[in-house]
């Protein structure tokens, strides 16, 4: 027989550990002997996982705290709307404000108006000649970010929004996000000025984005909400257009 795990060198266990799932690693292995758990729970391990993933970060292996929260994090890191784009008509968007004619899915350009600068692409939704909105609130613990994490390493918070007007017609667009408690009382909350698109625009696509930080214990959800009209009260879809919503768990 060879020898047993716990005579080889640090530098080997290490590589021999790194090469396992990382959940297998924090649900079993941390719970093998004290060794494995010092080593699951210490940065090298991690170090060597995120090398052999390509995962990288602005700081240097010495500053970093927590190699293990970056890995999953990176990992996890992902659109957290559901139909950003429009390509499921209304689905997974709550509490809609159908003002005017209400919503509409429109293939990109749409009259008077311009491509998207991504090809991924393809669809935006329009609003009417009355206030539209819409909403989603995004469940953190359903998303697979545990509540340690969300108290104590506090991530960041990225949110962005694409909005456009057409050339032909002016419009508003609100955006308002809020990080919520159990209870779904407000945290913290982002909320735009209402941009106001003049007639005759360019009609290009803008892109707004903001990110939470040190917010604090106990966020559980995201409550992402926009919208707007046009200016001119015309009856149709001649309001805001927006598309490519997204909310993001940095690492």
């Amino acid at each position: 027989p060879g020898p047993a795990m716990e005579s080889l060198p640090e530098a080997v266990l290490i590589r021999i550990l790194a090469s396992l799932p990382a959940v297998d690693l924090v649900l079993v292995c941390r719970l093998v002997c004290c060794q494995w758990k010092n080593l699951v729970d210490g940065a090298a391990l991690w170090i060597l996982k995120c090398q052999q993933e390509g995962l990288t970060r602005a700081e240097s292996e010495e500053d970093a705290e927590n190699w293990q929260n970056f890995y999953f994090l990176s990992k996890k890191r992902k659109n957290l709307i559901k139909n950003p784009c429009g390509e499921e008509d209304l689905e997974h968007w709550g509490e809609v404000e159908n003002g005017g004619d209400g919503w509409k899915i429109e293939e990109l350009p749409g009259d008077f108006g311009k491509e998207f600068p991504s090809e991924e692409v393809h669809k935006y939704f329009v609003t009417s000649y009355e206030w539209c909105r819409k909403a989603q609130v995004i469940d953190l613990r359903a998303e697979g970010y545990w509540e340690e994490l969300m108290d104590t390493t506090q991530p960041k918070i990225m949110v962005r929004d694409w909005y456009a007007g057409r050339r032909d017609a002016g419009c508003l667009y609100e955006l308002c996000v809020r990080l919520l408690s159990e209870n779904e009382d407000v945290l913290a909350e982002y909320k735009s000025e209402t941009v106001t698109i003049p007639q005759d625009n360019d009609a290009n696509w803008t892109e707004i984005s903001h990110t939470f930080s040190s917010y604090g214990p106990g966020v559980r959800f995201v409550r992402f909400e926009h919208g707007g009209q046009d200016t001119l009260f015309w009856k149709g879809w001649y309001g805001v257009r927006v598309t490519n919503s997204s909310v993001t768990v940095e690492p």
